[in-house]
């Protein structure tokens, strides 16, 4: 095998992309500090308790794992920065009222979540801690739109939301084991209800009549209504409907979104404890945004407060936008001339990109498109269209 191959799902970025990626990033981050959400850079690397604890077994299976040649301690590279997040607010802050983080980062996966996906997302996210409101939810979810928004992708975008506690209510009191309670899992993402009718079959009657109603509580707004009348009205299960019936309400009527509802859905990672949602957008093969609420997440760290929010990979959020254009820039010819040297620097601190052609190269294409030069005249130099 050549030595320059890569790993399966890994890839390097060429300037194009990578600068497409550097200016969404800095759009999402910008975005994010515009509501008031503070910037975090967490560790690419933790010791593996601190990485996992109460994450579930999704993301431990996700995440790569190594021994520290220092301590000898088991360590894991994140898959996902959230439970680090979660951390740094319980521990490292530590504050008594409403804490917004943001974070921009890679993480790695021991394989790709979906088909043709990288192993190596460049995740951003955005989380808010202290406050256990719908309020916090309507924000969250606001702003994920509008990190869509100033991304390009406004038209055709759907809003999908759940909420977990909804399965959780339908599993109260029924003694099942982790094998069972994954199949049953895996049968109300995939709407399998053959295979969900066999799982179920000695559960209690309010839970296997409930959970097989779930396969078919997919939709618009009618669906929280059905589900009112088919899951038996158990405080948990009227107070999830509720509150994502006034979540939707809270977003408003846009012509440009839908707003969608699937109450089996429990796609994500398994730390999600009340209202969740993915976002789907044209072109994406399944949500580009998921987030939730998730105010176990730091019960590990001995802080166990409210907590919501969202992530979305920026590489993949890219692969949805078109290619941007080359940059706009002054050409400019290689001298040590005095004169020429403070004429590309003065430009260059006014904010132009100033691109000088090294001798014998002057026919050559880069990532820069240049559509002026910069030429003497009179004793001065002065910018020119090309």
């Amino acid at each position: 095998m050549s030595a320059w191959v890569l790993p399966d799902h890994i890839a390097d970025v060429l300037p194009s992309e990578a600068r497409h990626i550097e200016e969404l990033r800095r759009q999402l981050l910008d975005t994010a500090r515009g509501y008031g959400y503070e910037l975090v850079m967490p560790p690419l690397l933790e010791h593996l308790e601190s990485l996992l604890s109460g994450t579930g077994e999704a993301l431990d299976l996700q995440t790569f794992k190594l021994v520290d040649q220092l301590s000898g301690r088991s360590m894991g590279l994140r898959a996902d920065t959230t439970p680090q997040v979660a951390r740094i607010d319980a521990h490292l802050l530590n504050r008594e009222g409403v804490a917004r983080l943001c974070y921009c980062g890679p993480v790695l996966h021991t394989r790709p979540d979906r088909p043709h996906a990288t192993r190596e997302p460049l995740q951003f996210g955005a989380e808010i801690y202290g406050h256990a409101g719908l309020e916090a939810d309507t924000e969250v979810l606001l702003l994920a739109l509008d990190c869509l928004h100033a991304s390009g992708l406004s038209d055709g975008v759907i809003v999908d939301l759940a909420d977990a506690r909804i399965v959780r209510a339908l599993f109260a009191g029924v003694p099942v084991d982790a094998a069972v309670l994954a199949r049953v899992h895996a049968a109300l993402v995939a709407k399998d209800a053959s295979e969900l009718h066999a799982l179920t079959r000695s559960f209690p009657a309010a839970s296997r009549d409930g959970l097989r109603a779930l396969v078919q509580l997919y939709g618009d707004a009618s669906v929280l209504d059905e589900a009112a009348k088919a899951l038996k009205g158990t405080p948990a299960v009227s107070a999830a409907l509720a509150g994502l019936k006034q979540l939707a309400a809270s977003l408003g009527a846009d012509p440009a979104r839908q707003i969608s509802f699937d109450l089996a859905d429990l796609r994500g990672y398994a730390y999600y404890s009340g209202m969740r949602f993915g976002i789907y957008v044209p072109g994406a093969a399944d949500a580009l945004v998921r987030g939730g609420r998730y105010d176990e997440v730091g019960a590990v760290f001995g802080r166990n407060r409210p907590a919501v929010g969202f992530s979305l990979d920026v590489r993949e959020l890219v692969g949805v936008l078109p290619a941007r254009p080359l940059r706009a820039a002054i050409r400019a010819p290689w001298s040590d001339a005095a004169g020429l040297r403070e004429a590309i620097a003065g430009l260059r601190k006014a904010g132009e990109i100033v691109v000088c052609v090294l001798p014998g190269h002057g026919s050559e294409i880069d990532e820069f498109h240049c559509d002026r030069e910069l030429v003497e005249h009179a004793g001065q130099w002065q910018v020119r269209a090309l």
